[in-house]
C-alpha cells in the first residue's frame, strides 16, 4: 500500500511509513492512501485507526484521502501513530497487510518566552562596586529547542539603565554605576525582556519586573545638630531623674545607626551619668548624685556620640563620632529641713523617771534663707505618747513610764518644720532602745497539775518545777527555789537542783483521800537580779488512787462519802424521777389556771377597737359624689342594741325599748336647712365633701328623761323595791329608790 502526500502550505507534517527505513515527508495535512489492488471500481474500502483517527484525522473510505480536521499543536502532542488497511467490500477481508505510520508535527515559532518566577525582588548593599551581581532571571519558551531558533532566547533591559545591566545570554543582572547611595535612593524598578529567534526581527518576546532594594551600610558618621545645649533643672529632682535628652543625627538605619554616648569632659562627672534609649537612640543625662543649689548651681558636660558598629571600608569618610557641650543650670527651690543624721540611735533605762532627757536631734534649712526650724513628734509613730520633744532645741524627754517588757524598742519619727514656710517638713528617724532592770519577779513556768498516789513512799519525786522571768539580765537567769518558811509542812519537801529547776518529793508514807484530798504547797522563787526579787507560788497537789504501777486511776474524793449500797447509776435514776414529777406538777397547775380565766373573745373578733382607713380624698367643691348629703337629711335611723362581747353577761339590766325609727321631725329638718344655707354663704366654711356635726337634740325624746333627779321629784308609779334583791352591787340604788319615802320622814 502506498501513501501519496499532497502539499499544503498551511502546516508542516512529516509522514513515516513504518515499512520503509527512511521517513517520507508530507508537506500538508492532506494526503492520499492507495492500494495496488484497487482498480478504481470502488471495490476497496479504506480504514484508518490509531491516535487521533476519527477525531483529528479522517479518511475517505472510497478514495483513501486523509484529512486533518483540527489545528495541530506540537506543544500539546508532537507525534501521532496511525494504522491503515484496505478491505474488500464484498468479502470484508483485508486485501493487503495493515500498514502503520507516524505523523510528526513540525514546530513553528508560536510561543513567546515567559518568566515563570516573575516578578522578582532582590537586594544589594549600597555603595556596591560596578559589576556586582544582583540576581539571575530565566525565561522559558515552549517551542522545540531542537528545531530552528524558536526557543533560543536573548535578554535585554528595557528600564533601569544606567544603574543596572543584564547579560544577554545568561540573564544575570549586574550593577552598572558605582556609589549608589541608599540615603539618596533606596529602591529601583527594572524591566527585563526575553526575546526568541535570537533576538532577530519577527521573534516573540516576554517581559518581567525586578525590584532592587539597596540595603544600608554604615557609611554615615553621627553628627550633633548643635554644638551646645542648655538645660535648667530644679535642685529637688530625685536621684535617677532625667535631666536632658540629646541625639546625634545618623542617616543610616538599623544597627548601623546604633549609638554610644559618654561624658568625656566637664565638671559633672560623678554627678550625672549617661545612658542610651534603645528605641530612639537618644542619649539620656540622669542625676547620679543629689543636686544642691547652695553648693553648686552650674555644670558643664562634654558628651561624645559614636557608632557602635563601624565599617572600616568607609573610615575615609571621616571619624564616626561627634561631640557637643551640655550646660546644666541648677535652679533654687524651697527645700524641707534636713536632719544631721538619717537615723538617730538612743538608749535609755526603763527605770528612767518622767522628764528625763534621752537625746537631741538637729535639723537645718538647707536654703540660703536658713529659716528657723521647729520640732515635733509624729504621733502616728508614738500612739501611747511615751516621749516629748522640745520644739526649739529638739531635746527628746520621757513623758510616760517605760517598760522594756512591753516594748523594748521605740521607733519614732521626728518632724522638722520651717518657721517661714510650714509646708516644708523634713523627717528624721529615731530608734530608742530600752535597757532592762530587774523589775519582774520570777514565777512558775506553767500551770502544774500535780498528783500524788495514796500509796506513795517517802522520798518519791512527784513533780519537777521550773520558773520564768520577764526580765532579761545580761548574764542570764538564775533561780533559787525553797518552801515558804511560814508554812509548816510535814507532807512534802523541796530539792533545788541548782539548774533553774526543783523537785517536789513526798515526806511521809501514804496519803488518804478521806482525810485530805488536796494539798497546797507554797514555794518561794528568788532571781539573781540586783536587787533580787522573789515571789511565792502555790503548787496544788491532789491525792489520787493509783494502781500497782503507780498509774493514776481517779482523784475524786467524794466517791467515799456516798451512802453504802447506792451506785452512780442509781443516783441518776432517782434524779430523773424527781424531774419527771416536777414537770407533771407544773402541767397540772397550768391547766387549772386556764380554767379560772374569764371568757374573753379574741382581740381580732372585738370590733370595737378596729380602725378602718379609707385613703380617699374628695375632689374639691365640684365633687358632689364623694359624700352623700342626703344622709344628713334622712332621719329614719335604725339603732340596734348591741351587747358587749368582751365580758360575760351575768345580770340582765332593765333596758329601755330600742328606737327603731324616728319620725320626719320638722324641727331637725329646719335646723339642718338653716345650717346648710349658712355654709353656702360663708366663704370660710369647709368644702362640700366635709362632715358638719351639730350637737342638737331637739325639744323632746320618745324615751322621755332618764335623769335620776327627775325621777325622784316626779310622781312615778314604778316600784324599785326589787333592787334590794339584786345583791350588794345595787344596794346604793335600792337605798335611793326603794326606801325614799321612809328615809324622808324618819
Amino acid at each position: 500500500m502506498k501513501i501519496f502526500p499532497i502539499c499544503n502550505k498551511k502546516a508542516q507534517i512529516t509522514l513515516f511509513q513504518m515499512l520503509c527505513s527512511d521517513p517520507v515527508p508530507l508537506e500538508g495535512i492532506h494526503s492520499k492512501l492507495h492500494s495496488d489492488v484497487d482498480t478504481g471500481e470502488n471495490s476497496i474500502k479504506y480504514v484508518l485507526t490509531g491516535e487521533g483517527a476519527g477525531s483529528i484525522f479522517n479518511i475517505d473510505e472510497n478514495t483513501g484521502d486523509i484529512h486533518a480536521t483540527k489545528r495541530l499543536d506540537r506543544e500539546e502532542q508532537a507525534y501521532y501513530t496511525l494504522r491503515a488497511q484496505a478491505i474488500d467490500r464484498q468479502t470484508n477481508r483485508p486485501v493487503e497487510p495493515e500498514s502503520e505510520f507516524v505523523i510528526k508535527v513540525q514546530d513553528i515559532n508560536d510561543n513567546e518566552p515567559k518568566f515563570l518566577d516573575g516578578p522578582y525582588t532582590a537586594g544589594i548593599p549600597e555603595m556596591s562596586p560596578v559589576g556586582t551581581s544582583v540576581m539571575q532571571v530565566t525565561a522559558t519558551d515552549a517551542d522545540d529547542p531542537t528545531y530552528g531558533n524558536s526557543a533560543r532566547v536573548i535578554y535585554s533591559i528595557l528600564q533601569g539603565q544606567p544603574y543596572f545591566s543584564v547579560e544577554p545570554k545568561t540573564g544575570i543582572i549586574r550593577t552598572a554605576l558605582p556609589n549608589m547611595d541608599r540615603e539618596a535612593k533606596d529602591q529601583y524598578l527594572l524591566v527585563i525582556q526575553a526575546k526568541d529567534m535570537v533576538g532577530l526581527m519577527g521573534g516573540l518576546s516576554g517581559t518581567t519586573s525586578v525590584t532592587v532594594t539597596l540595603t544600608d551600610v554604615n557609611d554615615n558618621p553621627p553628627r550633633f545638630p548643635r554644638k551646645s545645649e542648655q538645660y535648667y533643672v530644679p535642685e529637688s529632682l530625685p536621684l535617677g531623674s532625667t535631666v536632658a535628652r540629646i541625639k546625634a543625627a545618623d542617616a543610616d538605619i538599623g544597627q548601623n545607626a546604633e549609638m554610644e554616648y559618654k561624658i568625656v569632659d566637664g565638671d559633672g562627672e560623678g554627678v550625672f551619668k549617661m545612658s542610651v534609649d534603645k528605641d530612639t537612640q537618644e542619649g539620656i543625662v540622669a542625676i547620679q548624685k543629689e543636686l544642691d543649689y547652695e553648693t553648686k548651681f552650674s555644670y558643664t558636660l562634654r558628651i561624645e556620640a559614636s557608632n557602635k558598629h563601624v565599617d572600616n571600608r568607609f573610615l575615609s569618610v571621616g571619624p564616626f563620632m561627634d561631640t557637643t557641650t551640655v550646660k546644666i543650670t541648677v535652679e533654687d527651690v524651697d527645700e524641707p529641713p534636713v536632719f544631721s543624721q538619717k537615723l538617730y540611735t538612743m538608749v535609755e533605762s526603763e527605770a528612767a523617771k518622767i522628764g528625763s532627757s534621752i537625746g537631741t536631734v538637729t535639723a537645718h534649712d538647707p536654703d540660703s534663707s536658713n529659716s528657723p526650724v521647729r520640732y515635733s513628734i509624729d504621733r502616728n509613730t508614738d500612739l501611747e505618747r511615751y516621749f516629748n520633744i522640745d520644739a526649739n532645741s529638739g531635746l527628746i524627754t520621757i513623758a510616760k513610764p517605760l517598760d522594756r517588757e512591753t516594748n523594748a524598742v521605740h521607733n519614732i519619727t521626728v518632724l522638722a518644720i520651717e518657721s517661714q514656710n510650714p509646708a516644708q517638713i523634713g523627717k528624721g528617724y529615731v530608734a530608742i532602745s530600752i535597757l532592762d532592770i530587774n523589775d519582774n519577779a520570777p514565777e512558775f513556768a506553767m500551770e502544774y497539775e500535780t498528783n500524788v498516789c495514796e500509796n506513795a513512799p517517802p522520798g518519791q519525786v512527784i513533780q519537777e518545777i521550773s520558773a520564768v522571768d520577764k526580765d532579761e539580765p545580761s548574764n542570764g537567769h538564775w533561780f533559787y527555789f525553797s518552801l515558804s518558811p511560814d508554812a509548816s509542812n510535814i507532807n512534802f519537801t523541796l530539792q533545788d537542783n541548782k539548774d533553774n529547776t526543783a523537785s517536789i518529793r513526798t515526806k511521809r508514807n501514804g496519803f488518804r483521800r478521806q482525810e485530805q484530798s488536796v494539798f497546797y504547797l507554797p514555794i518561794v522563787i528568788v532571781d539573781s537580779g540586783s536587787p533580787s526579787l522573789s515571789s511565792t507560788n502555790t503548787l496544788t497537789i491532789r491525792v489520787c488512787d493509783c494502781d500497782a504501777d503507780g498509774i493514776t486511776q481517779t482523784c475524786n474524793a467524794e466517791a467515799y462519802t456516798l451512802p453504802a449500797g447506792l451506785s452512780t447509776g442509781a443516783l441518776i435514776a432517782i434524779l430523773a424521777c424527781v424531774l419527771t414529777l416536777l414537770v407533771l406538777v407544773l402541767l397540772i397547775v397550768t391547766m387549772r389556771r386556764r380554767k379560772k380565766e374569764p371568757l374573753i373573745f379574741d382581740e381580732e373578733r372585738d370590733v370595737r377597737e378596729n380602725i378602718v382607713r379609707y385613703d380617699d380624698e374628695g375632689g374639691g367643691e365640684e365633687d358632689t359624689e364623694a359624700f352623700d348629703m342626703t344622709t344628713l337629711r334622712n332621719l329614719n335611723i335604725i339603732r340596734d342594741n348591741k351587747s358587749r362581747r368582751d365580758v360575760t353577761p351575768e345580770i340582765q339590766f332593765l333596758s329601755r325599748p330600742s328606737l327603731r325609727s324616728a319620725p320626719d321631725n320638722l324641727i331637725f329638718r329646719e335646723f339642718i336647712w338653716e345650717r346648710l344655707k349658712e355654709a353656702d354663704v360663708d366663704p370660710c366654711a369647709p368644702p362640700y365633701d366635709s362632715l358638719q356635726t351639730y350637737a342638737f337634740e331637739g325639744n323632746g325624746s320618745v324615751a322621755e328623761s332618764l335623769s335620776s333627779l327627775e325621777s325622784i321629784s316626779s310622781n312615778s308609779e314604778h316600784n324599785y323595791d326589787y333592787l334590794s334583791d339584786w345583791g350588794p352591787r345595787f344596794k346604793r340604788l335600792a337605798d335611793m329608790y326603794g326606801t325614799v319615802e321612809d328615809k324622808l320622814y324618819s
